[in-house]
């Protein structure tokens, strides 16, 4: 069997709004991009679960700068929530623990479990997941058979509502209940739907896990225009120019850091690690353009007009007047 042929790598620098399928983890489907981006560098910003499809905005060459800072951003779920079964890893991918009915339920009743569940609360991430102990992920340890405590921790639930209850409460006489419900949650960093739908299950009295996830966006894109991997690799058989139709500038994944402008004196400055005055905002971690209004890199002002760089883009050096040493001040 001939062997396939190494990817050649190259730089380049973008932001993919791909359409995770069920199935590979984030970092496979990240690996599965690259290669057919054939970019140098790449990362994700924040994890979806296997079972999981949807938004995994995916940052490569000097977008892996900012990956960081979408780590936090808010995010929204449909979901799918399978009531009387409890799984060990609170997803249909976990083995069923343990099985109970489902009393009969209505709208009121599932609307005020979910109203405890919204706004600051304190969550348990699901033993499965991603978080480190001891410099391993949890679910390493699981997998193992070894005994994992997870501390709860607090959350924002911005919003946890009932789609539709039809397969659960609309039923014809005669027919048994679905026992399904179907679910949307907007939530930001560090919130779990697994632990939501897993903690709902117990407010109700009968368990439950979920049964599909579908992100549906990530600040700051709300209304994303995703990308399968059939799409991708259509375009990739046209040419790479179309395939780099799809990835969007840094520019766009800029909206969770405050703005600043500088001057082309003061890019220069930036450029060489020296700080520049003149700046408009409050103290704290800054997105800097440029004159010609290109993002330069990130940086911190001190709320009195000045700003350091922190972590500059590598055309920052190229700005006009970045090639000349600025004057000291």
């Amino acid at each position: 069997m001939k062997a396939r042929p190494r990817t050649k790598f190259r730089k380049l620098d973008g932001i993919l709004l791909l359409d995770k399928p069920r199935g590979p983890s984030s970092n496979q489907a990240l690996q599965r991009a690259r290669h057919l981006f054939r970019a140098e560098k790449g990362g994700h910003t924040g994890s979806l679960d296997p079972l999981a499809t949807g938004l995994l905005p995916l940052c490569f060459g000097e977008a892996t700068k900012i990956a960081g800072g979408l780590l936090g951003a808010r995010k929204a779920y449909d979901t799918v929530a399978r009531l009387g079964q409890v799984t060990d890893t609170d997803d249909a991918d976990g083995e069923v623990l343990r099985e109970r009915p489902v009393p009969q339920l209505d709208i009121a009743t599932i609307d005020a479990a979910l109203q405890r569940l919204t706004g600051r609360i304190l969550q348990r991430p699901p033993i499965y997941s991603a978080l480190k102990r001891g410099g391993e992920p949890l679910y390493a340890k699981a997998r193992r058979g070894e005994e994992v405590e997870v501390e709860p921790r607090e959350v924002d639930v911005h919003g946890f509502s009932l789609l539709s209850a039809a397969d659960l409460v609309d039923v014809a006489e005669g027919e048994a209940p679905g026992n399904i419900l179907r679910l949307r949650v907007e939530c930001g960093s560090g919130t779990y739907v697994r632990s939501l739908v897993r903690d709902l299950g117990e407010a109700l009295g009968c368990g439950a896990h979920v049964a599909v996830l579908r992100r549906l966006w990530v600040d700051p894109f709300r209304n994303p225009r995703m990308w399968t991997f059939a799409e991708l690799e259509a375009l990739a058989e046209r040419g790479e120019r179309s395939l780099e139709a799809c990835l969007l500038p840094l520019e766009a994944g800029m909206d969770a850091w405050p703005r600043v402008e500088v001057d082309a004196a003061g890019a220069a400055r930036l450029a060489h690690g020296q700080g520049a005055e003149g700046v408009a905002g409050a103290a704290g971690e800054v997105a800097i353009f440029g004159p010609e209004g290109r993002v330069l890199g990130l940086g911190t002002a001190d709320g009195g007009g000045g700003v350091r760089p922190r972590r500059m883009f590598s055309w920052a050096c190229a700005q006009p007047g970045a090639g000349q040493s600025p004057p000291r001040r």
